[in-house]
């Protein structure tokens, strides 16, 4: 579909989260603050039963509800059928300011925007909504999400999702341009600045607006700010860039509130067999880690890490630029050619490693230690390429080659 063309399209602000609770005070916050809002919601609970309920609201209660059946038994290929022409229908009927897309618990904001886009609609903003006091627990959670994790029920999307509920609130918080914080929440214990500086560090380029909770009856200095993010615009091609593991926005150097963030950057390849027999103590470091690497005997692969809840997921992401040939780099997007310059190295070009960990009570030494521990010896390195390509294959099996 190429967009709705010929009638003018709401602006649509998509409200994300696996705390369910702040993300209904976020969605309260916004309907209040901008009148004549519609939120539409896809409750992917239902799909055990075949379909997928959905509901349009706004400020005074619900205006629709109706389903939408499962595609391939996915739940979310459902809701990717069904988001684009309810969006449609709203924008035909015109005079809603701003459409807000609730996305149910475990859906990533970053798959709908995408979605959205590809519509012919305008994403302004990409919403997580937080309770401060969960970030730990849920970064700690490294549950399926067929388990349920923290919440009631299951949480998984498709019988064949294997995400788990860390890995999968990891990449929600770290996708959204605003995070809307939800203290004070009925049940939930006040945050402390441990809390907040979690938040900060993991994140450091997102907006954080503080937001009260329950169903506000009117605009607040607070509550006004969290719309005007909501409006301020988002770049879906710049935020999939910042999430590559070849041009990553990665966090920096931090130390505060007993919360610190270790960037690790190195000019030499990992010795495989010592990297993998290191790797569970590495992934049970830090509350999340993640970033790219380089691999003796794998010289032109950019490895991806991802570690959350005690989770390590390591992926090849394509190839290092240095190792394709100059006429293959004109089919390269510019922010990653960008990405290279910034690392690049004479004789290793891009290769390199470029790990971020961040958690509370980071033993910064010791992770320091057992990563230098991994890099190939002076000796190793002095051997040479030939030499590293016949070390042991140990990721092959971790990487399904």
């Amino acid at each position: 579909m190429s967009g709705p063309g010929r009638f003018p399209e709401p602006p649509v602000v998509i409200v994300g989260g696996l705390h369910a609770d702040a993300r209904r005070a976020a969605v309260a916050r916004l309907l209040a603050d901008v009148p004549g809002s519609v939120v539409l919601h896809h409750d992917l609970a239902t799909a055990t039963a075949g379909t997928v309920v959905r509901t349009v609201r706004d400020a005074t209660g619900l205006r629709s509800a109706g389903e939408a059946p499962l595609v391939n038994d996915c739940a979310c290929c459902a809701l990717r059928e069904d988001l684009v022409p309810e969006l449609v229908r709203l924008a035909e009927a015109g005079g809603t300011p701003l459409a807000v897309v609730e996305l149910w618990d475990s859906v990533e904001p970053k798959a709908m925007a995408e979605v959205v886009t590809a519509g012919g609609f305008t994403v302004t903003g990409v919403i997580t909504a937080v309770d401060p006091t969960l970030v730990l627990p849920y970064l700690g959670n490294g549950d399926d999400l067929a388990e349920g994790g923290l919440a009631e029920g299951g949480l998984a999307a498709a019988a064949t999702d294997r995400r788990t509920v860390a890995d999968t609130f990891a990449r929600q918080l770290e996708y959204a341009s605003v995070l809307a914080l939800a203290e004070s929440l009925p049940g939930s214990p006040e945050a402390d600045e441990e809390d907040h500086e979690l938040l900060a560090q993991l994140h450091p380029t997102a907006r954080r607006v503080p937001i009260g909770h329950g169903n506000p009856a009117g605009a607040s200095p607070t509550a006004s700010e969290l719309a005007r993010a909501a409006l301020a615009g988002f770049d879906v091609e710049a935020a999939a860039a910042a999430q590559h593991p070849a041009c990553a926005l990665l966090p920096a150097e931090a130390d505060a509130h007993g919360v610190a963030t270790l960037v690790w950057h190195r000019r030499r390849p990992f010795h495989p067999e010592r990297l993998y027999a290191a790797l569970e103590d590495l992934t049970c470091a830090a509350a999340r880690s993640r970033g790219r690497f380089w691999l003796a005997g794998k010289g032109d692969t950019l490895l991806h890490w991802d570690a959350a809840g005690g989770a390590l997921c390591v992926e090849s992401a394509g190839p290092w630029l240095a190792s394709l040939p100059d006429a293959a780099w004109e089919l390269v997007p510019p922010v990653r050619r960008a990405a290279a310059a910034l690392d690049w190295h004479p004789e290793h070009g891009d290769r390199c490693q470029h790990l971020v960990f961040t958690s509370p009570g980071l033993d910064r030494d010791g992770l320091e230690r057992l990563l230098e521990s991994c890099l190939l010896t002076d000796a190793e390195y002095a051997a040479g390429q030939a030499a590293w390509d016949r070390l042991p294959p140990a990721f092959d099996t971790l990487l399904e080659v």
